[in-house]
């Protein structure tokens, strides 16, 4: 497979929630193959498939140190968040130059279907629950910047705009 472009801010492709996947058949294995390719381009964490252009509720993340450790999600869903927040930078290849502080749940538990078709459900700590809720946001129509204050976004968008990635 290979690396597929990425979707520019503002896209109202970005805005809109993506279509429930429902069977795991060889054309969603190939977006899987495509997304992780794209992903490991960037480099990145993860990566949601709206951001290039695939309208699915499809993610992939792999936060592991040696990589190659991709979890493949369909139509994943959060059953169970921390009470304990957890601080990262977060950033999108959909609108480079900038990024922002956020804190979001230390830990998840997320029900998903995996590649074999079946739904399972996996938890996710640190940085790895991070990344599967920042590709939540993406199949649901939203950025990392929507959880910032008003004024903290508009000044993040004004500085992607000055830095030419809006």
């Amino acid at each position: 497979m290979s690396p597929r472009p990425f979707i520019p801010w503002p896209d109202r492709r970005l805005r809109s929630p993506a279509a429930p996947v429902g069977e795991i058949t060889d054309r969603i294995r190939a977006h899987w193959d495509d997304m992780i390719d794209t992903m490991e381009a960037m480099p990145g964490l993860g990566l949601a498939a709206p951001q290039i252009g695939v309208m699915l509720r499809l993610a992939v993340v792999d936060c592991s140190a040696e990589r190659g450790q991709a979890v493949r999600l369909a139509d994943p869903v959060i059953v169970e968040a921390s009470t304990e927040l957890r601080a990262h930078d977060e950033a999108s290849p959909n609108l480079p130059g900038v990024h922002a502080r956020l804190e979001r749940p230390a830990r998840v538990e997320v029900e998903f279907t995996d590649p074999r078709g079946e739904r399972v459900r996996q938890v996710f700590e640190g940085v790895w629950a991070t990344s599967v809720q920042h590709q939540i946001d993406h199949l649901a129509g939203r950025m990392y910047f929507d959880r910032l204050s008003r004024m903290r976004r508009d000044i993040l968008l004004r500085k992607a705009r000055r830095a030419g990635g809006a």
